[in-house]
């Protein structure tokens, strides 16, 4: 009888894990399918815009290295600022730690590459994809947008600010291709955010009051 049971119980398992693994590839399909038409690898084509969302990483690999996903973003960033295709970037990072802070980091690599303070904005509550552009169109009144990140990236964020109702394209920073780690988490963040917007609705844990870019500097 208890046999019987766990080879039920067995059977269950595998019909829902082959199910949810459908969804998930599902999701990751739509999203690519979505974002296609709003990248762009190139800035000879890149419709200008007033703001371009940087999404943050850490500068530092878990084993000390140099996250060149981290250095790439930026380079793609002060690229679009000195070529005239964005006039603000806003740095979206987590800081929920008083000894992590993403935005900081970037600004100063920003800096260090030309971009002017004045036209570097932080979030410091970005904790997640999600969070950053959410509270790009809430707190800091922006809907019209470049985003900039990796390609497999970018496909989620330009998915999640579509649904946002955010007229959002998306520039591809280069990808160092640094391992399967960082796509196979991908994957699964693809199925969280269309979770996140559609049955959660998900609102950021900090919103605050509103920031006017281009107005009274942080």
């Amino acid at each position: 009888m208890i046999f019987i049971t766990i080879q039920k119980f067995s059977k269950l398992f595998i019909i829902s894990s082959i199910f949810l693994l459908l969804g998930i590839y599902f999701c990751n399909h739509w999203i690519e399918k979505n974002a296609e038409p709003f990248l762009y690898d190139s800035t000879s084509n890149l419709p200008t815009k007033k703001i371009g969302l940087l999404l943050g990483t850490s500068p530092y690999l878990s084993n000390g290295n140099k996250n060149l996903y981290f250095q790439y973003r930026i380079e793609a960033a002060a690229k679009l600022y000195h070529e005239g295709k964005i006039q603000y970037i806003l740095a979206s990072g987590d800081n929920r730690k008083k000894n992590y802070n993403e935005p900081q980091k970037i600004k100063q690599a920003l800096l260090k590459l030309g971009v002017p303070k004045e036209h570097i904005y932080l979030d410091f509550a970005g904790f997640s994809t999600y969070e950053s552009i959410v509270r790009c169109k809430k707190v800091f009144l922006e809907d019209d947008i470049t985003i900039i990140s990796q390609e497999f990236h970018n496909e989620r964020a330009l998915y999640i600010a579509k649904e946002m109702n955010i007229k959002a394209i998306a520039y591809n920073a280069k990808d160092p291709q640094l391992g399967d780690y960082v796509k196979i988490r991908e994957f699964f963040a693809r199925a969280k955010a269309i979770v996140d917007v559609h049955m959660l609705k998900k609102q950021p844990k900090f919103l605050g009051q509103p920031i006017l870019i281009g107005g009274i500097h942080q």
